[in-house]
């Protein structure tokens, strides 16, 4: 696997994913590579289930992404009229959440003293 690939599972639930869904939520998905921290690339996962949600008057379609990271799991969702706009909801949430993640990330490294630095660069060579 390349450093630029992010392994996706997609999943319909009362929703056959045709191959136009399918491609637009692979997209979607490899532009989350980009705001994943790099050490965290090679292990990244995301299952995508894509759902019908059957109301009175209309259908939505509810999406959920759970990005597997190697310290967390983040999950977003949200429901729409149309399948593809639910999947652009749920990206935009997804990469404010890699932020976040992100964030508290660098924070943790950075609390270590001058000898947790040369700890974790010392790992880093081996």
């Amino acid at each position: 696997m390349s450093e630029k690939a992010l392994s996706v599972e997609i999943t319909g639930i009362h929703y056959d994913i045709d191959g136009k869904t399918k491609k637009y939520v692979e997209k979607k998905c490899a532009k989350l590579i980009d705001y994943i921290p790099h050490r965290a690339r090679m292990t990244a996962f995301a299952n995508v289930k894509i759902s019908l949600v059957n109301q009175k008057d209309n259908n939505k379609y509810e999406c959920e992404i759970v990005l597997t990271l190697p310290d967390k799991t983040l999950v977003a969702s949200d429901t729409a009229q149309n399948p593809l706009a639910a999947v652009d909801i749920v990206e935009a949430k997804l990469r404010s959440q890699i932020r976040r993640y992100k964030t508290e990330r660098a924070e943790s490294v950075k609390r270590g003293g001058v000898v947790a630095r040369l700890k974790n660069s010392l790992r880093r060579r081996k």
